[in-house]
């Protein structure tokens, strides 16, 4: 995983081996490229995933967008990026605006994407006054407002809070709001409905059937004018569909894109790619450098056997998400006693956001039921002992320790 912030360019993550053909990711309007992280470890396996953030969102400058800016404009940033890349050729998957971006540069720069997925996008975003409304509003107020509003259009009820529903919302308060404003006037702006006909590449369009930002009738139409194109309806997801079901999000799109010419997934050095970047996503850099600065020749060959096997092998796998993955594991070390690694993984669901202390509790109080009191017992202690050192410390207290 190697992450870029290269001036004059969108900020942007690589993941996956670097011979591998390249996959460009384009998020949402109000997310960074965090929005792909439940399936970029299953993508990365077989490419070269390439993701983005928006301007003025996550740590791409502001600046890269001028005032009265166009999604044509947004879509050459992309190409800059491509080209500073040197990606000749790439396929490419958005979600919502990051879709628009993708339809755009199928119709107006075929010769440069090979392959495309729309999720929860449309060839043209509703009322565009709407749009116009809401940028005067965040130019007003900025996107406290909005970002209020947004878990409501992202996510269904049931998903909303969740953790990786809050953390996006609460991603999209620090979004730049005169950034966030032109991009709701460029969708306003966009409409291709009466070019889809001219789309080539092959596409697939993904629509969550509780959207109600890009309802399904939006990816209807949008299959319905793209020739050839796919359309998969995930049920129980809202506007982020893979956020909210990542496992049929992520099995759609790798049969959509396909097993890579060059990079197979029974490649060890592809596994070892991705294993290296979901391993970095689940435990974090700090620990994975001081893993790797520890090894020797003697142990090196371990460290790579579980990048591979553990990490390239099982983590990437789309058939459960790190979160669930998280639980199984923490559940696992109890039983065995194994305290060093359960004490490790307990501190990366915290620090990622995949796990509540309330979750943690109720995965040991499981634990002690099926794998006994006393093992519980002590990864209770072992926790409560985290939960303490990993707690902000109390508002009263904060000023003496400035």
């Amino acid at each position: 995983m190697t992450s870029r912030h290269t001036a004059g360019l969108l900020h942007h993550q690589v993941d996956g081996p670097a011979s591998a053909p390249p996959l460009l990711l384009g998020p949402s309007l109000g997310t960074s490229l965090a929005v792909w992280a439940p399936q970029v470890a299953g993508l990365a396996r077989a490419h070269r995933v390439v993701r983005w953030d928006l301007p003025g969102h996550g740590r791409s400058p502001a600046s890269l967008l001028p005032g009265g800016a166009s999604v044509a404009d947004l879509a050459h940033e992309v190409l800059r990026l491509a080209d500073a890349l040197s990606l000749d050729r790439f396929a490419y998957a958005g979600i919502s605006l990051g879709g628009a971006v993708g339809t755009w540069l199928a119709l107006h720069h075929p010769e440069r994407v090979t392959s495309l997925a729309v999720v929860c996008s449309s060839a043209r975003f509703g009322d565009p006054q709407n749009w116009r409304d809401r940028a005067a509003q965040v130019r007003a107020a900025g996107t406290g407002q909005v970002a209020d509003a947004s878990a409501g259009r992202w996510f269904t009820p049931a998903f909303a809070a969740d953790p990786a529903a809050r953390n996006l919302v609460e991603d999209m308060r620090s979004v730049d709001p005169a950034a966030y404003a032109t991009l709701c006037d460029a969708l306003a702006a966009f409409d291709v409905r009466a070019e889809l006909a001219g789309i080539a590449a092959p596409t697939l369009v993904v629509a969550g059937r509780d959207d109600p930002a890009t309802p399904v009738a939006h990816a209807r139409e949008l299959a319905d004018g793209i020739p050839g194109a796919g359309l998969v309806e995930v049920p129980g997801a809202a506007h982020l569909a893979g956020v909210e079901r990542p496992e049929p999000v992520l099995a759609a799109l790798l049969g959509h894109f396909g097993p890579a010419a060059t990079g197979s997934p029974d490649d060890d050095g592809t596994r070892h790619a991705a294993g290296l970047s979901v391993r970095r996503q689940v435990l974090g850099d700090e620990h994975v450098d001081r893993a790797f600065a520890r090894t020797t020749p003697f142990t090196s060959v371990f460290q790579d056997f579980i990048t591979r096997y553990a990490w390239g092998e099982v983590w990437t796998r789309p058939g459960l998400d790190h979160r669930t993955r998280r639980c199984l594991t923490l559940t696992a070390l109890v039983a065995l006693g194994h305290h060093a690694e359960l004490e490790m993984h307990l501190r990366a669901a915290l620090r990622s956001g995949d796990l509540t202390p309330g979750d943690v509790q109720e995965v040991l109080l499981q634990a002690a039921v099926y794998c006994g009191v006393p093992a519980a017992n002590a990864a209770f202690a072992l926790a409560d002992r985290v939960l303490a050192e990993t707690s902000p410390a109390p508002a009263e207290h904060q000023h003496e320790e400035n």
